[in-house]
């Protein structure tokens, strides 16, 4: 069988090079990163459940990704003008907005640490998009001569570390790896590199621990392995973020951001919030209102909003009740309700809130400010 040799092509960092397979023709898109570019560039996950849930939350926002084809790499999301949507590995987003190929993106904090390496030209908009949620952690083997370790500290004092014979570490994350060990005076330490499956380098004997995503912990103690205390690198979840330098230069890619902020903000913002709605007897909307303040649970966002409800008795028109409003979290709904009827409250409504928009999001003020606007 003849041997099959792969080598990398000299093609410059800021050009991209599609194939297409079955007409074994090379198309080559201009560089991204050319001044005279117009289209703003999103960089979206191109796989699995990061891809999933981004797309996911962007339809919740009203902000749909169309495709015309599923295995076509750029798409558009028809509410945001001159917006280029660009599939793309987590990593190759991350650099991609450092070279100037992309404005924007959104990957895991945990992908943005390692590949951003602390650039100053790259900024997180929002830092809690509320899923992918893992952590990156130093996990050895429950056994043999780590049987009774549990700490990072105990890890860092054993013997058996030497600079001639030093602990072995396999991971994907050789940027916050020797970080993590030089911050946490870990002396003594080699990496070698690897993606998957990382969880049989300590019992193949290539490794003595792994520094890793983990997510349940299941994997990890099905193949005997664990977490110790201060072992933990980072918590991770999906994070919106941008290039400075787009923000500033860039026309339009300030604006876009700003938008994408607000409506990530007011999305995330409702998940969990009901609008409760209910009539109530009373003598005057202050006097409703006073009642309902009483109650810790009836506060709402500012407080209720108390609306006369007019009924029409003996051909006189009168406010006989009260309609209030009121904005109650998921975890505190039945008691809300038990509450409300306790003070007179009837015909009570439960709707859940897509948005809850703020006069203006902080996180729009913080983004100005990082970027001394």
């Amino acid at each position: 069988m003849a041997a099959i040799m792969l080598t990398t092509m000299n093609i410059p960092l800021h050009t991209s090079v599609w194939v297409n397979s079955r007409r074994k023709s090379w198309c080559c898109y201009a560089s991204l990163s050319q001044p005279d570019r117009k289209e703003i560039r999103l960089g979206l996950p191109s796989k699995g459940r990061m891809s999933a849930d981004t797309l996911e939350l962007l339809k919740n926002c009203q902000l749909s990704v169309k495709q015309v084809n599923p295995r076509q790499y750029v798409a558009e999301i028809p509410q945001l003008s001159n917006l280029e949507v660009w599939f793309q590995r987590p990593k190759d987003i991350t650099r991609k907005l450092l070279s100037g190929d992309l404005d924007l993106g959104i990957v895991g904090l945990d992908t943005f640490s390692e590949h951003g390496q602390g650039s100053e030209d790259l900024i997180i908009v929002h830092e809690a998009l509320e899923y992918g949620d893992c952590r990156l952690s130093l996990v050895i083997p429950q056994y043999g001569i780590f049987e009774n370790v549990n700490s990072v500290d105990e890890l860092a004092k054993m013997p058996q570390w030497t600079e001639e014979k030093p602990l072995r570490v396999a991971t994907g994350f050789t940027y916050l790896g020797p970080k993590f060990m030089k911050e946490n005076e870990l002396k003594h330490v080699t990496f070698s590199t690897a993606d998957g499956a990382l969880e049989a380098a300590p019992a193949m004997g290539i490794a003595d621990a792994i520094l890793d995503l983990v997510s349940s912990g299941t994997t990890l103690r099905e193949n005997n392995l664990k977490e110790i205390k201060g072992g933990v690198v980072l918590e991770s979840q999906a994070v919106f973020i941008a290039s400075r330098k787009s923000m500033i230069q860039r026309k339009g890619v300030l604006e876009t951001t700003h938008e994408m902020l607000e409506r990530l903000e007011a999305h995330l913002r409702a998940i969990g919030q009901f609008t409760v709605t209910a009539n109530m007897r009373g003598s005057s909307a202050e006097e409703v209102a006073e009642r309902i303040l009483s109650q810790p649970s009836l506060m709402g966002l500012q407080g209720p909003t108390v609306s006369p409800v007019f009924c029409k008795h003996d051909g006189k028109v009168t406010p006989d009740y009260y309609a209030i409003v009121i904005c109650v979290p998921q975890k505190a709904l039945y008691k809300s309700i038990q509450q409300l009827r306790a003070i007179g409250g009837s015909g009570v409504l439960i709707s859940p809130l897509t948005y809850i928009f703020d006069e203006e999001t902080p996180r729009w003020r913080q983004l100005l400010s990082k970027l001394g606007l």
